[in-house]
């Protein structure tokens, strides 16, 4: 998110906005391998936001634990070969209703997460390696206008939120 938008975002409505967060981030265990990837700097965003926590790949329709997946050729293949794009399309959808239904403006996803990386994504051959990308969610919610940061930029705004109200 660039200045501009980081600031018109700040200055907009008085009231609370609500925030779609990627559940991972905030403790809930909804990720691939069973755990989460909770970060203290989202968690304590809350005090500015309303959070509505929401894993596009449970929601979806995949479980947790699941074998991983990456994005490959433009599809979302498990590690096992399993074809589970739609999964990821599905739950994509599902996270732009939420974000229609609830009015929300912003999200704040997993960084290399198939469904959720804003910036990057891993590689698609399991290497560990990541490359330029969006995820699925993220592409969804780029194209019907949803603002979006990782979670080191929510450390961004967690900082210049807390400047302004100390």
């Amino acid at each position: 998110m660039d200045d501009r938008t980081l600031e018109a975002f700040l200055t907009g409505s008085k009231k609370r906005e609500k925030v779609l967060v990627s559940a991972c981030l905030l403790g809930i265990a909804c990720r691939y391998d069973g755990k989460s990837k909770k970060c203290a700097e989202v968690e304590r965003l809350e005090r500015f936001f309303d959070f509505v926590p929401v894993c596009p790949e449970v929601l979806g329709g995949l479980k947790t634990p699941r074998d991983p997946a990456e994005i490959r050729e433009g599809k979302v293949m498990t590690r096992k070969g399993r074809d589970v794009t739609q999964n990821y399309k599905d739950g994509a959808y599902w996270a732009l209703a939420a974000c229609k239904v609830k009015g929300i403006r912003l999200a704040i996803l997993k960084e290399n997460s198939p469904s959720c990386g804003v910036h990057d994504i891993h590689d698609g051959l399991f290497s560990g390696k990541t490359i330029e990308g969006k995820g699925i969610a993220a592409q969804t919610l780029e194209k019907n206008h949803i603002a979006m940061i990782d979670e080191e930029e929510a450390k961004t705004l967690l900082a210049i939120l807390e400047e302004r109200h100390a």
